[in-house]
């Protein structure tokens, strides 16, 4: 479900949804027990109320705090292994310029399928969380097959096909990391302490009374518009390869690899 909605709405669309939602049902409910009991609006529990707030709030704070640290930091290495996974492919094709026509044309060719099979096959597949090492295996094969099978002849060629091999074996790791990383999801207990900490602290913040109604509505929207912003960064974070705030296959057709996207 959270799929489909990063990638069905845009980033905007979800924060009036999640942050506008809580901030008018926070509101719509502390009016409402306002209206019904009267003694809330007087602060008769502030007291009790105020240090239950202070205590749960705070443990609930550190928690959204790092869950939304974590993320943002799996979204980064996201990025950092992609940038380096399309580093290495752009290195395999220009170490291929050392070698002799037909090994350099065959190579860049399987190059060239790789990195069209990524962008093209691999990541949409990517996007909705369910990633697939079938999509670039033939690929990936070819270009190892390529350099598995020719000889260097010279000095220089060894050079370059040693540094070509170490960087196709680094676009292996790479690869593994990056699928690993779509497969990635909050913990469904992180799931529940994000949603449902929410869920208890902002009816707790309800029954903290202010005698102005004003005062009471701002005080509600200003709470629950933090939380509802929080969410949203948990939500749309959560899956690195999906929403408007995702990683973008753009490394694969920038620098040395542009060449294989003109047509």
């Amino acid at each position: 479900m959270s799929l489909w909605l990063l990638n069905h709405f845009s980033t905007p669309a979800l924060a009036v949804a999640i942050v506008g939602g809580t901030v008018v049902l926070a509101v719509a409910g502390s009016v409402l027990l306002r209206r019904r009991h009267p003694s809330v609006a007087c602060g008769e529990h502030n007291d009790m109320v105020g240090v239950a707030l202070g205590m749960f709030g705070a443990i609930y704070g550190i928690i959204l705090a790092f869950v939304i640290v974590t993320l943002w930091t799996q979204l980064e290495d996201a990025q950092n292994i992609v940038a380096s996974e399309a580093t290495d492919a752009a290195l395999v094709a220009r170490d291929a310029a050392a070698f002799p026509e037909p090994v350099h044309a065959a190579l860049e060719s399987a190059v060239g399928g790789y990195v069209h099979a990524v962008v093209e096959d691999q990541w949409p597949l990517m996007r909705a969380g369910k990633p697939s090492y079938g999509a670039t295996e033939t690929h990936l094969q070819d270009v190892f097959r390529v350099l598995q099978t020719y000889d260097p002849k010279s000095q220089t060629e060894q050079i370059f096909y040693e540094q070509a091999v170490d960087h196709l074996n680094d676009i292996t790791t790479q690869r593994r990391a990056r699928i690993t990383m779509a497969r990635r999801e909050l913990p469904p207990l992180l799931q529940v302490l994000a949603f449902g900490g929410a869920m208890v602290l902002i009816p707790l913040t309800c029954l903290y009374g202010l005698r102005k109604l004003r005062v009471q509505v701002l005080f509600m929207a200003s709470v629950s518009g933090l939380i509802g912003f929080s969410l949203l960064l948990v939500f749309v974070l959560d899956r690195p390869f999906s929403g408007d705030l995702s990683v973008s296959p753009a490394p694969y057709r920038e620098g040395a690899l542009a060449t294989y996207w003109v047509r």
